[in-house]
């Protein structure tokens, strides 16, 4: 059990690795990462140029914790996160799936910050 769940996080740092020779982040158009796990959901936008983190959203801040790591809260969390953005003049980024398969939670992020009105 333990060797798959190690083969399965290393399959995804290769194709986490892989996709960020291709993606990177500006000032004009910041990279808008998201991770997730069995109990949180994380998104992030990083101005990869600079180093700086622009603007983030977690299950985990005090406000935001009754949102569950599902599709559904993953669609709420991306809004939240869309509306952060508009806030700061972000209009466009380029997003990193960060391994993960495009799919259900991922997936819900994204068209919950496209929701929003950020365009990708």
């Amino acid at each position: 059990m333990l060797r798959k769940m190690l083969d399965k996080d290393r399959k995804r740092q290769k194709r986490k690795t892989h996709i960020r020779k291709f993606i990177s982040g500006t000032a004009q158009k910041p990279r808008l990462s998201v991770t997730r796990s069995n109990r949180a959901l994380y998104m992030q936008v990083i101005d990869d140029e600079n180093g700086r983190t622009l603007a983030a959203a977690s299950t985990l801040e005090k406000e935001l914790r009754e949102i569950k790591a599902t599709a559904a809260g993953a669609a709420r969390l991306g809004e939240i996160m869309g509306k952060r953005l508009l806030e700061k003049n972000i209009n466009t980024v380029v997003f990193d799936r960060n391994g993960y398969l495009y799919h259900g939670i991922v997936k819900a992020m994204a068209d919950g910050a496209r929701k929003a009105g950020v365009q990708f």
